[in-house]
């Protein structure tokens, strides 16, 4: 699914002036940003590269230096071999399998490598940190295969690919330069090319690697990094949106906006539920439908669950996305190679390559992602379920019987959600030794880092059902009329061609409509609209 810039999103961003920010990662992977290299970062290199070459010609062994990798640590390289060893590193971790990775998981783990080399503490020459810039200026994404990271020692195999790239190997997919706007960015075909060929039409010189840049090239975090910002930015969206959909079936099943007082929120505090919390009174303010069961003839003491207790749920969902953050923004500002340049000129090895602090978030989010969507699926049922819906017709089908309304809406909700609590089973607790019992202990942090992407989606889908369905069951209950703020969302469906209640017709391209709109955040702005900006 395509999703739409940010209004502050930058069309440039500058690598090497401190860390990236989440919103500079997702401008360069997603939306095209141009990058450049500081004048802080061009020094840094420069003054980093003469250490290196300093101890090019050593006798004594260092590591990615005068010595193999991994197992072969110990197995000495004269000084005639030291630049095939770079190349054979490259050629020889490029070992992918399976399907094409996303442009934009490329792109972000690209940059985020980039941000290390920028640093100055690995060792690479100027102008190879200048061909990734390149590279990504000119729109050329090289081909990674979504299976061959262990997420130890880094991303090895993905970053040995973008590596293969700038040396003018293997395969890469040339499209739009950054800068391109929106439309042509996100439609416009990508041409599948040999790098070699995709270079020399872009002007760019493929990089002969020199004594441990193959190395620097291959050791980090950052495809596993690039996949948890894309995550976090996407989920920022979607657990608004799913605060947005709650109140809309809040709003639809006749339930009762007083559970979410701030003061009873404030005996449990917890900051993500009062946010949340927060949001569902704002989105039922001036509800005609709330105001029409606010009687004595109601004798509903409590609402069910997954109504009354969604700020709890979509609360600690958004508690844990911000320790996420925290750990996200740790390491972007970190500088990852093995061995490493530290600040007084040591070239030291070291075990930060180590994916464990991302591996763990990216399992923790799965979860979150299957738990926010589970409680979605619960409350879209109830409004299907004639005995639970308050006056509803069964299924909110036209004529129950000969139509069969949402009823399977629900199914594909429950397909997924059940998907989500697969994905949700953790990747980070699933050591597999490598490297001849070398690297015997890896995070995994890759295949958790995918699984969440799934989950991502997933959510986006299963939100984009409760809100399609709950829009329904609010013009159900005309002439009462919806919240000003929910009303919104419901105009927004119709006017995008999803249409109201009436007889069963094609069902599939309508939730895809709305799967759109919830992802690229326009269910939020619809809202937000009339609420002002939603905690």
């Amino acid at each position: 699914m395509s999703r739409l810039p940010e209004p502050d999103s930058p069309t440039e961003v500058v690598v090497g002036v401190g860390p990236l920010s989440l919103t500079e990662v997702v401008a360069v992977a997603r939306h095209g940003a141009r990058v450049t290299l500081s004048a802080e970062a061009v020094d840094g290199i420069t003054a980093t590269r003469r250490i290196i070459e300093d101890l090019a010609g050593d006798d004594r062994p260092h590591y990615g230096i005068s010595t193999g990798f991994g197992a072969l640590a110990t197995t000495g390289i004269p000084p005639h071999k030291r630049a095939q060893l770079q190349r054979s590193l490259v050629r020889s971790h490029a070992a992918g399998s399976g399907p094409e990775v996303e442009r934009e998981v490329t792109r972000a783990l690209m940059l985020l490598r980039l941000s290390t080399l920028a640093t100055g503490r690995t060792g690479v020459r100027l102008e190879t940190a200048q061909a990734y810039a390149a590279l990504l200026d000119a729109g050329i994404t090289p081909v990674v295969r979504e299976h061959g990271s262990l997420g130890c020692s880094g991303d090895l195999a993905p970053l040995a690919h973008c590596a293969l790239a700038v040396i003018g190997e293997g395969m890469v997919r040339v499209g739009p330069a950054a800068g391109a706007d929106h439309a042509t960015w996100t439609q416009t075909p990508q041409e599948l090319l040999p790098a070699g060929e995709a270079l020399a039409r872009a002007g760019i010189a493929p990089v002969e690697l020199a004594e441990k840049e193959g190395l620097a090239l291959i050791n980090g975090t950052d495809g596993m990094l690039g996949m948890l910002v894309l995550a976090l930015h996407d989920l920022g969206t979607l657990l608004t949106s799913a605060d947005v959909a709650a109140a809309m079936s809040v709003e639809g099943q006749l339930g009762t906006d007083d559970v979410f007082a701030a003061d009873l929120q404030a005996l449990r505090p917890h900051p993500g539920q009062a946010r949340s919390a927060e949001n569902l009174r704002a989105l039922l303010a001036g509800s005609a439908i709330r105001e029409s069961h606010r009687t004595d003839a109601c004798t509903r003491v409590q609402d069910a669950y997954s109504l009354r207790c969604s700020p709890q749920v979509h609360g600690s969902a958004r508690d844990t996305c911000g320790y996420a953050r925290t750990v996200a923004d740790r390491e972007l500002a970190a500088a990852i190679d093995n061995p490493v340049v530290t600040l007084d000129g040591r070239v030291e090895s070291n075990g930060n390559f180590h994916g464990a602090p991302v591996a763990h978030v990216l399992d923790f989010l799965a979860i979150v992602a299957a738990d926010v969507a589970g409680i979605s699926e619960r409350r879209t049922d109830r409004f299907l379920d004639v005995a639970r819906s308050h006056g509803l017709p069964p299924f909110l089908a036209d004529d129950p019987g000969t139509d069969s309304g949402l009823m399977i809406a629900q199914y594909t909700q429950a397909a997924v959600v059940a998907e989500l609590k697969r994905l949700a089973a953790p990747a980070s607790v699933d050591s597999i030794p490598s490297s001849a019992m070398q690297e015997d202990h890896v995070s995994m942090g890759w295949g958790a880092a995918r699984a969440l992407r799934r989950a991502v989606d997933g959510l986006a889908r299963v939100v984009a059902v409760e809100v399609l369905t709950a829009a329904r069951a609010l013009d159900l209950r005309a002439p009462l009329t919806p919240a000003p703020a929910t009303a919104a969302v419901v105009a927004l469906l119709r006017e995008s061609g999803v249409e109201g209640p009436g007889p069963d017709r094609h069902l599939s391209p309508e939730i895809e409509t709305v799967v759109d709109l919830v992802a690229d955040g326009r269910v939020r702005a619809a809202a937000e609209r009339v609420t002002g900006l939603l905690a």
